[in-house]
């Protein structure tokens, strides 16, 4: 199986340019962009900026754009919620959508607030390093972690995980619950980085290792992210059901034999069971 087989494009691909250089000293790094997208944002940040309603000739304007292009753009974010339009004064002005993802962002803070409790109790009763995680787009991103307050423990942190999440415990427990096509996105999109000699860098072990993980209702790390490093990583769901993020305990593997291993199983699971409870979700999720 590979990630072409799940994933299929919708769409032809927008052109990309290189970036422009950034303003400042030092040489910039120039990527690439999809012009599309810059242009989308432009406008996005034209209505920002604005601070009411403008016309579509107005908009063009500060967003450096022709009107004919502007109009397409705006027609596209009109679509997906991301402008409103005031059908009487056909003006325009930042959609709900806009509002929503700001919401989000904010819910994230309220997440560390209230998972910190049942992490420090975790913390306490692994004596393990423990994290707190979520996608942020495709990104796997660590929002809060307690270390272990053992001599002798691992920083899991210590090096980026945004691409990390076929090769992390967290990250596999959040992955488990996305559709396929969603899984081939983030791989085609942050590939199958390969950290140690351990990591999974096909499709089709990491689909097996996901159903493993949906049968069990935890995920494992045996030293694919780390050399020397053994994690056990559980998913956190919200009032809905959905899955928002994971929790995991990571510890030297010279401490992970079968007994302290097992406890740090249930330790998680119990953890991550308690947070999804408080945010609402049904219990026992994920067995």
């Amino acid at each position: 199986m590979r990630v072409e087989d799940l994933l299929q494009a919708d769409g032809a691909a927008d052109e990309s340019v290189p970036s422009p250089p950034k303003s400042g000293g030092g040489t910039a790094k120039v990527g690439r962009t999809i012009q599309s997208v810059d242009r989308a944002l432009d406008v996005l940040e034209a209505l920002a900026r604005a601070g009411m309603e403008l016309p579509l000739n107005e908009i063009a304007l500060k967003a450096g754009l022709n009107v004919s292009t502007c109009h397409h753009l705006i027609s596209t974010l009109l679509k997906r919620g991301y402008v409103g339009q005031n059908p009487r004064g056909r003006t325009y002005f930042l959609g709900a959508r806009i509002l929503e993802l700001s919401s989000s962002r904010l819910r994230q803070f309220d997440l560390i607030e209230l998972a910190m409790p049942e992490l420090r109790r975790l913390n306490k009763d692994t004596q393990e390093s423990v994290h707190l995680a979520v996608m942020q787009g495709h990104d796997l991103t660590t929002l809060a972690k307690l270390d272990s307050p053992r001599p002798v423990r691992v920083d899991t942190d210590s090096v980026g995980k945004a691409n990390a999440a076929h090769a992390t415990a967290t990250g596999k427990a959040i992955l488990a619950w996305l559709p396929e096509t969603e899984i081939a996105r983030v791989i085609a999109e942050k590939g199958f980085t390969r950290f140690t000699p351990e990591t999974i860098t096909n499709i089709a072990d990491l689909m097996e290792n996901l159903r493993l993980v949906r049968r069990n209702g935890y995920a494992v790390d045996l030293e694919e992210f780390q050399p020397g490093v053994t994690c056990v990583g559980a998913a956190v769901r919200d009032h809905s059901g959905a899955v928002i993020g994971s929790i995991s305990c990571s510890m030297p593997t010279m401490r992970a034999d079968e007994e302290n291993f097992d406890q740090a199983k249930e330790a998680v699971r119990k953890c991550a069971n308690a947070l999804s409870e408080n945010l609402g979700s049904p219990k026992e999720q994920g067995r």
